[in-house]
């Protein structure tokens, strides 16, 4: 057998693996998406970006344990954060602080590589639940049966995805994109801070109460700025994930020509496809991608939604919201940020030994 036969297999199973998770994360955005703008969902973007996440974390379909589990969760924290919205929503001083603290430990079970997908789940319920109960009342009492759909349509997408799609390969362990970092409980205090800043600033201004995009991605860039090691790749980040909110734009745009639900999900399956594919591969650049398709969801997502002041709000404002948010997470990173030391960012077997 030729030398090079073993690694040009493993590459061409691993590009097959790919083409098949990102088929499916393709599959279960659009047809979720459209499904739920059919049946009127409030929040029509959140059953999928659930699916959607629940997908990229691995290429098999999610255990019914873990699906019940995963479920579980976020049904108790959005019960949790009710309740912590109704108590403390007239004294915001202590409602900021329990937030942070909240946003203290997710972002530090991410630093030290454990929950997988779980944590960045729930800062989503964790700021959408707050933002949803000062923008309208009347939808407080909803929360709790939108959050239960989001997360139910989730994982029913992720099997559906899987029964289109099934995957032929045994799983083989990936980098470790979510591996635990220098100085965990450092770095969590600092994203704490950043997310709840911005948080802070939708809660207090009437007018920013509706752009959970600007959180929603501040967490979403805290969670891929840890692949960033050079100025380049930086820059790369900023681009894609702008590219994200352009293409939202774009996308809105193309169906108000053509305004009905088929239109809408092939849109959404070319977009999906583009950006899934790309977060689907075995590479560092895949947590751009998967954040750039977050914030396509999200746009998308509220210029469809029956929400207050939705529709009327410009595309404009909402790029120039996620152009800040960008801004502001690299900003605040740079200042907040522990740097680790020349042998803490080397590889353990290339480090000097004295």
């Amino acid at each position: 057998m030729p030398a090079d036969e073993g690694p040009s297999k493993a590459h061409a199973e691993a590009v097959a693996e790919q083409w098949r998770k990102g088929l499916r994360v393709a599959l279960a955005v659009s047809v979720g998406f459209t499904a739920s703008v059919a049946l009127g969902a409030i929040i029509p973007f959140l059953g999928p970006l659930f699916g959607a996440q629940f997908l990229l974390a691995s290429s098999r379909p999610m255990p019914l344990a873990k699906t019940v589990g995963m479920a579980v969760l976020i049904v108790v924290a959005g019960m949790f954060f009710m309740l912590l919205t109704g108590l403390f929503q007239d004294r915001q001083f202590t409602f900021l602080m329990l937030l942070g603290l909240i946003y203290f430990c997710c972002f530090l079970a991410q630093a030290q590589g454990k929950g997988g997908p779980a944590g960045f789940l729930v800062l989503v319920v964790a700021i959408v639940v707050p933002l949803l109960r000062v923008l309208n009342m009347e939808l407080a009492s909803s929360i709790l049966s939108i959050l239960v759909t989001g997360v139910l349509t989730g994982a029913g997408l992720t099997w559906f995805a899987h029964a289109i799609v099934p995957e032929t390969a045994i799983e083989t362990p990936q980098p470790q994109q979510g591996s635990a970092q220098a100085h965990p409980y450092l770095r969590a205090l600092a994203n704490a801070a950043i997310l709840l800043s911005t948080v802070a600033i939708c809660l207090i201004n009437n007018e920013l109460s509706a752009a959970m995009v600007i959180p929603i991605t501040v967490a979403s860039l805290l969670g891929q700025l840890d692949i960033v090691s050079s100025g380049r790749a930086a820059l790369g980040l900023v681009i894609v994930n702008l590219f994200g909110g352009v293409v939202a734009s774009f996308a809105y745009a193309v169906l108000n020509v053509r305004p009905n639900l088929l239109f809408m999900f092939v849109i959404v399956l070319v977009v999906a496809l583009f950006f899934g594919g790309r977060a689907a591969a075995r590479s560092r650049d895949a947590k751009i991608y998967a954040g750039a398709l977050t914030t396509f969801l999200i746009l998308f997502g509220l210029g469809v939604s029956p929400l207050p002041g939705s529709a009327a709000e410009s595309f404009s404002t909402r790029i120039l919201y996620v152009a800040a948010a960008i801004f502001y997470t690299f900003v605040t990173a740079a200042v907040l940020w522990t740097r680790p030391e020349p042998d803490e960012a080397m590889p353990s077997g290339q480090r000097n030994v004295s």
